[in-house]
């Protein structure tokens, strides 16, 4: 049998394949490490405004930027050369009134603190924070991708111009051909200067396709009472005039021309984006985000606005302004030819023109006398009540004459009773009262002129953003509710609380109409048959109106209830004094007397109209008593 030999050429065979193999393990794991190292760095980096140095091993390193830069390639196209030097970061642009931190990754504002006021529970008052609002540019490219300006990374560059401080974010394609934004804040002002720019991108951004901008927004809660705070909120703008969507609805959209600005509006406060080109063709949305005003919420309004924007000669370039502040009247005016003051509701027609002629100069002037606004208020309502004192007078000098000739009226009334004589009865009661020179236009006249101030004070109080978080008496925010005692149930309408200054309007109201209830019955004419009878459904009104407000008022800014409450009280006075120090019945009566011996005066061409119709009308319904006999 051959027996095996020893080969020492296999032996040395194997020997060189086995180092081979150690050499090849060893080898590997000397790349493999740094590269998984290099990696991680990297990601990390993106958070600061340098990129770490690697000392060993940078061949990796260059493989992988390769692979990176070849991915934004294939993602981004012409834009990934901004995107392979930009890096994620922050920017904050600062003033007295205003804080804005700006993002890297969508050149878009993430934050806007109102340094100047609190929320309802003291806290900082945060327009925009954890990604709540969103500002987006949407846009085709010539090689056929879609990008969002919200998902890319854009380039800061700090500067000055003058006091102003100066933001440019720029999402480049090269180093001359870019996207910019561009934000200018001025010193002690909310209104900050934003202009969106392109330079060189003819070539880079489609035509053919829409450009949209996207601005979307979700309101937080920021006063004491929900229900309030969601009735003023609502998303307004403007084009050849203001206008809104609604804040009562759950969700309210419309498409409009033309738009100059539009603000997001809260309470007392507003977002507004501004624009020298006009929006066309503008898509704005609002959904009521409070399902129940009794539930603690965060947001209470989600706004949306998406318009498409045009380019010139394929760039686009548009000068816009943000404003992030108080929804402040005042203030608000001193942007001239913006007409932003639109944005406080004052009032349509007639309401807001009285607020803006009237009662905002007087408030201002009693604010710049004093500061308890609980005080202005007293005083401006007695400023009111004095102005008004006139046609109080005028109403109650109706009502003594209108008491002098009931008499006579009730007679006539005896004298032609029933429903075929209600032509003849009208006639003859409109003739005495014309010899009497009583008109019964001349009650109802002043009490109609005063409606416009009621409208219009009840647009004032609870828009009147001085008021907020400013205390009186036992209320601590004259913008909101005076809760006195906090209920443990829910009482549908009324609330969870008791107000009292709504209790003491409530009482005042009714001693007011109680009084007021003897100078209306003088002013009717005896109930005839088939009319209403007003005097039961006045004695109805005066216990049911004192409880109408108690509900309704409950909710409702305290500076409100504050006012009808010293108004109907100073009212109740004022009567007292006309009833008692000023009209003298027995001079009307006798002046009455006096009118009826004049010769009647020639009738004008109406009344002599007026005559000739219920005259016919007579004589239509004696022919047909006649024809039925």
């Amino acid at each position: 049998m051959e027996q095996k030999k020893f080969d020492a050429n296999s032996f040395i065979g194997l020997l060189l394949l086995g180092a081979i193999m150690l050499w090849f393990m060893y080898s590997s794991q000397q790349e493999v490490i740094p590269t998984d190292d290099t990696t991680e760095t990297s990601v990390d980096s993106t958070k600061t405004t340098t990129s770490p140095t690697l000392t060993n091993n940078t061949t990796p390193l260059v493989a992988s930027d390769s692979l990176k830069n070849a991915a934004l390639q294939n993602q981004l196209g012409a834009f990934s050369y901004g995107a392979q030097t930009a890096t994620e970061g922050t920017t904050v642009l600062e003033n007295k009134l205003l804080k804005l931190t700006i993002d890297n990754k969508g050149g878009q504002i993430i934050e806007a603190l109102v340094k100047t006021y609190k929320r309802y529970d003291s806290l900082p008052l945060y327009l925009i924070k954890d990604n709540n609002a969103s500002f987006n540019i949407n846009f085709g490219t010539t090689d056929n991708r879609i990008l969002n300006t919200k998902d890319l990374l854009f380039i800061p560059t700090i500067s000055k111009n003058g006091k102003n401080q100066v933001l440019s974010m720029k999402l480049k394609v090269s180093e001359t051909q870019y996207l910019e934004y561009r934000y200018e804040m001025k010193p002690n002002n909310y209104m900050v200067d934003f202009a969106v720019r392109s330079q060189g991108l003819a070539t880079v951004i489609n035509s053919s396709n829409t450009i949209n901008l996207d601005w979307d927004l979700k309101t937080y809660r920021n006063e004491k009472s929900i229900k309030t705070e969601n009735m003023y909120s609502e998303l307004k703008f403007f084009t050849d005039e203001a206008d809104y969507l609604s804040a009562a609805s759950s969700n309210d959209n419309e498409v409009v021309d033309n738009v100059q600005w539009v603000g997001f509006k809260q309470h007392f406060f507003t977002s507004i984006l501004l624009s020298d080109k006009p929006f066309n063709k503008t898509s704005l949305t609002s959904i009521n985000l409070v399902k129940d005003e009794e539930i603690d919420t965060v947001f209470t309004k989600h706004y949306q606005l998406n318009t498409p924007l045009a380019l010139n000669n394929g760039e686009l370039n548009y000068n816009m302004n943000w404003y992030y502040g108080p929804a402040d009247y005042k203030l608000l005016t001193k942007y001239k030819g913006k007409n932003l003051g639109e944005i406080v509701d004052l009032g349509w027609g007639i309401f807001g023109a009285i607020n803006r002629a009237i009662f905002i100069p007087i408030f201002g002037w009693l604010s710049g006398l004093m500061s308890n606004y609980g005080l202005i208020i007293i005083l401006m309502t007695i400023v009111v009540r004095i102005l008004m004192s006139p046609l109080v007078y005028k109403s109650y000098v109706s009502s003594a004459k209108m008491k002098v000739i009931r008499p006579e009226l009730t007679a006539i009334n005896e004298r032609l009773p029933g429903k075929e004589n209600a032509m003849k009865r009208q006639q003859e009661t409109m003739a005495v009262q014309r010899k009497a020179g009583v008109s019964m236009m001349s009650g109802c006249i002043p009490a109609l002129l005063q409606m416009p101030i009621f409208f219009a004070l009840f647009r004032f109080f609870p828009s009147n953003i001085e008021l907020r978080q400013k205390g009186f008496l036992w209320a601590s925010d004259l913008s909101s509710y005076d809760s006195v005692i906090e209920l443990p149930f829910h009482i549908p309408l009324y609330g969870s609380h008791i107000s009292l200054f709504p209790i003491l309007a409530s009482i005042a109201i009714f001693f007011y109409m109680k009084m007021n209830q003897s100078q209306q019955a003088n002013m009717q004419a005896p109930a005839q048959e088939g009319m209403p009878d007003m005097q039961k459904m006045m004695k109805y009104m005066i216990y049911l109106s004192p409880i109408m407000m108690l509900f309704f008022f409950n909710n409702y800014a305290s500076s409100l209830s504050l006012y009808y409450f010293v108004s109907n009280l100073l009212t109740i006075i004022i009567m007292l004094v006309i009833k008692n120090y000023v009209i003298d019945e027995a001079k009307i009566h006798a002046q009455i007397e006096e009118n009826k011996k004049r010769p009647e005066k020639k009738k004008g061409k109406f009344r002599q109209r007026l005559d000739n119709a219920m005259k016919q009308a007579q004589e239509q319904q004696t022919q047909q008593k006649k024809g039925k006999k």
